[in-house]
């Protein structure tokens, strides 16, 4: 049992015996004890004044009698005004620490028969470009998030919903009937969703060159962009795709599968995966039935131009248009389809949306708009908003092509890694194929945990040169660490060195108990991080880990100390801390090198 749980049962106990009074486990307040005090817990304990009807230090001094006396873990105790710091037995420590050596699972729990199941939706492309460093952020939060939630005994569904239709695939479709020669991405050499991103440009280009030449002819701005030749024949391919025209719906479908592979071969670098993907070709028109569903049940109404509308005025919102003058859906009807249909398919417990908080209206009004069409669940799903991800240069705008591509990042970042480590001569001894594979795997660790560190509801900056620092709150820090221990290892294994699960030492350092006491908080932390959705709560646990056991390397001697015990005890704390980083990034989806 962790030690909180053991305090926080016995001061219940205590306040009971001391001043017969029930309490509220949540009245228990225990934290860290301060560095610059003697002690591990420290118990707050100002909440039992109006009990106890005494002062904060005689308060204080009565409970930590009772539980000196009491609680076997609880070795000695200290007053500092109200707080009550309570030094935990070396026992209880060489325990957590055989139990974090031992448990190859420490910290996490695996799904049950009854375990909640949650469905986590993330990356959700459009099929008109290729990913870039949005999607990049929007996929390892997705991926995170769902692994720590199997860490935390949960069964989990990773899917993804594909933006496979609508007038943004259309402008791609037509600039390649206009401009696009027959090319395809076997003839140009370019992967395929990298071909039909280079076509939306394209068409933004045209486009605004047409609106520039209908202003000078004096229409408004509003008129120039609604007649302009390019959109009205991108709205004429939207309308023959809605109405099945064979060409279309042959030439969407040719270009979609270029991107699908493109898209495949994305995921895969990134390490990221899909337990279902879903369609908006497929989902929109079972959103489209609902809405006239809600329509004929007067839910929604429908405006003169025959376009159906939700009247949200009620909840505090406006009107939302869900069905075009001309029939065709919005995102809306598409997202409304998305959810009837996963919640047919799964039992779903918790839907988790991880998408970025400039739609953080959007999934206020389809939570609404799900709850007035009758479904149960509607105002339970969870909109997991992120900020956005900015490099020094500024924003990133696709129509116009200054996107970072997330195919470049990688490997531009996989370049600064191979860089970095042959100028510190980090890699010396490994093969070609070894080192290359290292290369790629700092470059991700490096990428993925400086977007994961922050937290997710902030906006970002990303710094490709920064993130591969091997000093500092960085991936490739905590991987060197990793790579480190495994040294370590390997050279015990190579002495014959055998190690013990079983610890029997005189004394421990302050250096050693405080990592022991990290590893105690690993249950916890993926707890939180589970809880808040927050990866930055497993990243940061995670340096501070290392950080912590390269103070104590520093200081200490592993293989060089000449106590058979104390050796053993120095290689057991490094095994472990090794396995709890390693499970810790894991649940971040980064790999951890075995050779740095």
């Amino acid at each position: 049992m962790r030690i909180e749980s053991i305090i926080q049962e016995a001061v219940l106990e205590a306040i009971k015996a001391l001043y017969d009074a029930e309490l509220n486990p949540l009245q228990v307040q225990l934290q860290n004890t301060r560095k610059d005090f003697d002690g591990d817990v420290t118990l707050v304990v100002f909440p039992f004044l109006r009990l106890s009807r005494k002062s904060p230090e005689i308060t204080a001094e009565e409970i930590g009698n009772y539980l000196q006396e009491h609680v076997d873990v609880v070795e000695a105790f200290n007053v500092i005004k109200g707080f009550l710091n309570l030094v935990i037995n070396k026992d209880y420590w060489l325990n957590t620490l055989s139990e974090v050596y031992t448990d190859g699972k420490f910290g996490t729990a695996l799904a049950e028969e009854n375990s909640e199941l949650v469905m986590v939706e993330y990356s959700s492309p459009n099929t008109n470009k290729p990913l870039h460093l949005g999607h990049i952020r929007n996929n390892l939060l997705g991926y995170s998030i769902a692994e720590i939630a199997k860490a935390n005994g949960k069964k989990v569904v990773k899917t993804n919903i594909v933006n496979d239709r609508g007038i943004h695939i259309c402008k791609s479709m037509y600039a390649w009937q206009q401009w696009g020669n027959g090319k395809t991405p076997e003839s140009s050499g370019m992967k395929g969703d990298h071909l039909v991103g280079e076509f939306y440009v394209e068409f933004d280009k045209h486009y605004k060159a047409e609106i520039a030449e209908l202003l000078e002819k004096g229409l408004s701005k509003e008129e120039a962009e609604n007649k302009a030749p390019s959109i009205v024949a991108a709205r004429e391919l939207l309308r023959k795709w809605e109405a099945k025209d064979p060409e279309t719906v042959e030439l969407w479908k040719t270009m979609n599968s270029w991107v699908y592979e493109g898209f495949d071969v994305t995921y895969k670098n990134l390490g990221v995966d899909f337990d279902k993907i879903y369609y908006e070709s497929e989902t929109y028109l079972v959103g489209k039935e609902e809405v006239l569903r809600g329509l004929a049940e007067g839910v929604f109404y429908k405006k003169e131009d025959n376009s159906v509308w939700a009247d949200l005025s009620a909840d505090g919102l406006d009107q939302k248009i869900l069905l075009r003058s001309d029939g065709t859906s919005v995102y809306m009807t598409q997202d409304i389809g998305t959810a009837k249909m996963r919640f047919n398919d799964y039992s779903i417990d918790k839907m988790v949306y991880v998408v970025g908080n400039e739609q953080n209206y959007h999934f206020q009004v389809l939570a609404i708009l799900l709850d007035k069409l009758g479904f149960s669940w509607g105002k339970d799903l969870y909109h997991f908003s992120y900020g956005m991800v900015e490099l020094p240069s500024g924003k990133m705008k696709s129509r116009e092509g200054t996107v970072v591509d997330a195919d470049d990042l990688m490997d531009q970042m996989t370049e600064v890694a191979r860089k970095m480590s042959e100028e510190l001569g980090k890699l010396e001894s490994l093969s070609g194929e070894e080192a290359e594979k290292t290369f790629r795997m700092i470059a991700l660790g490096a990428l993925k945990y400086f977007i994961l560190k922050v937290d997710p509801r902030k906006n970002m900056m990303f710094n490709p040169e920064e993130s591969i620092d091997f000093n500092g709150n960085t991936g490739p820090f905590i991987q060197y660490t990793y790579a480190r221990i495994q040294s370590v290892l390997r050279k015990a294994a190579d002495k014959q060195i055998a190690i013990d699960s079983k610890l029997e030492i005189e004394t421990v350092s302050e250096k050693e108990k405080e990592l022991l006491k990290r590893l105690s908080l690993y249950p916890a932390v993926v707890k939180e991080a589970g809880e808040n959705y927050s990866p930055a709560v497993i990243a940061n646990y995670c340096y501070e880990l290392v950080k912590e056991f390269n103070q104590f390397y520093h200081d200490h001697s592993i293989l060089g100390v000449d106590d058979p015990a104390v050796m053993n005890f120095r290689l057991v704390i490094a095994s472990a801390v090794g396995k709890v980083v390693k499970s810790g990034m894991n649940l971040l989806g980064i790999e951890m090198p075995e050779r740095m």
